[in-house]
């Protein structure tokens, strides 16, 4: 196997944006527009997932899986839709996920973050 390539780290966090291992791309906690309305949220988490696969040289295409994470999992809907415009017809297998955040702003912060898988053909 080739080398493990850890990028985008937060020391603080203790946290790699991106582990690439071999042709699996492992990309974290993307978030985005924290403190806005939802939709707000879920298109800047993908914002922030196209920025990291740009960084390595992918595109959404690439993303064979993501799990989503929801404050309220009721909000799928609205991430389908972006979905729709942004894979145009290219869907990752994936899941959604509701839960609690621990991050700062509470109720009022955190809505949605997204974790993915890319493929490198």
């Amino acid at each position: 196997m080739s080398e493990i390539v850890r990028s985008d780290i937060n020391e603080e966090w203790a946290h790699s944006g991106i582990v690439e291992a071999g042709n699996i791309v492992f990309i974290g906690y993307c978030v985005g527009n924290i403190g806005q309305p939802i939709e707000n949220q879920i298109n800047g988490a993908f914002d922030h997932l196209t920025e990291r696969l740009q960084s390595i040289g992918l595109t959404l295409e690439s993303v064979v899986k993501m799990d989503c994470l929801f404050r309220d999992v009721w909000n799928i809907p609205v991430m389908e839709g972006i979905i729709k415009e942004r894979f145009n017809g290219k869907y990752p297998a994936r899941k959604s996920i509701q839960t609690e955040f621990a991050h700062r702003g509470g109720s009022d912060g955190l809505l949605f973050q997204l974790d993915a898988i890319a493929y490198r053909g």
